[in-house]
């Protein structure tokens, strides 16, 4: 069995492991998704059709965000920002294989643990309270490949951010940046569809995007044939360059590490 599938499965079973804290973090999820739909509601029912968006699309938008926000780890880092920190890299350095395939392996197995402890509570609570737009299986298919575009994606963001502790002291400012700009400028808060203007435009062309906002409308069925096709390679496209950045910024964060004597 070749490693990184095995780095994959280990990471599932491991996340897997501590399910009642998941299902804790579920339920948490799930009451801050209907706090949002009560909220948007009354934003939808002062602006209909806002962004292109009715109310149904809205409510539905908040408790998919609730959902996806495990997998795509919209709150969180990497586990290697602490190994840096503490110089347990070395050891990760001198295992037979690339750093940034290990840990993209493993983030993907915390990945499908999180989708499937995490996910499935917020989307069935809102179905029950509301009238979500939920699609049909070829919906939920195209919805399964967006996820996994948005979880490479979102790893190669915080894989960056991982690696600039080779650099910096203390994370916790560049940590406090990459929350604000994930949730703001994902969807996590609000859909980009309702930012105004250049905002908007701006918003939705950021790799943020790729997290919540596209996985969304993948499921909402607001792309068709090409415009599908179109929406994942916005994800893939920006997977290549950050995980192209990532293996760059590697490659300089060993020679520093050689550099002083690690």
């Amino acid at each position: 069995m070749s490693v990184y599938p095995w780095v994959a499965a280990y990471a599932f079973r491991r996340h897997a492991t501590y399910w009642l804290g998941a299902v804790a973090e579920a339920v948490t999820n799930t009451m801050f998704g209907f706090v949002r739909a009560w909220i948007v509601l009354a934003l939808w029912g002062a602006r209909p059709a806002l962004g292109g968006y009715d109310a149904a699309d809205a409510v539905t938008f908040c408790f998919l965000t609730q959902a996806l926000i495990g997998p795509v780890q919209v709150f969180g880092g990497l586990e290697l920002t602490q190994r840096i920190r503490s110089g347990d890299v070395a050891i990760d350095l001198h295992r037979p294989v690339d750093l940034q395939g290990w840990w993209l392996a493993d983030d993907l197995g915390r990945a499908g643990a999180a989708l499937l402890l995490r996910g499935a509570l917020p989307t069935l609570a809102g179905a029950l309270a509301f009238d979500l737009r939920l699609p049909g299986p070829a919906g939920w298919a195209a919805f399964a490949v967006a996820v996994v575009l948005a979880v490479v994606t979102g790893f190669g963001l915080r894989y960056l951010v991982a690696l600039a502790m080779f650099w910096l002291h203390d994370d916790r400012g560049l940590q406090a940046v990459a929350l604000v700009a994930s949730m703001f400028f994902s969807g996590m808060l609000l859909p980009l569809v309702a930012f105004p203007g250049w905002l908007g435009t701006l918003a939705q062309a950021l790799p943020w995007a790729a997290l919540i906002q596209v996985p969304a409308d993948v499921l909402l069925g607001r792309y068709q044939g090409a415009e599908l096709a179109a929406a994942y390679g916005f994800q893939a496209l920006w997977a290549v360059v950050l995980l192209g950045a990532g293996r760059a910024l590697t490659a300089a964060a060993r020679r520093r590490l050689v550099i002083h004597g690690g």
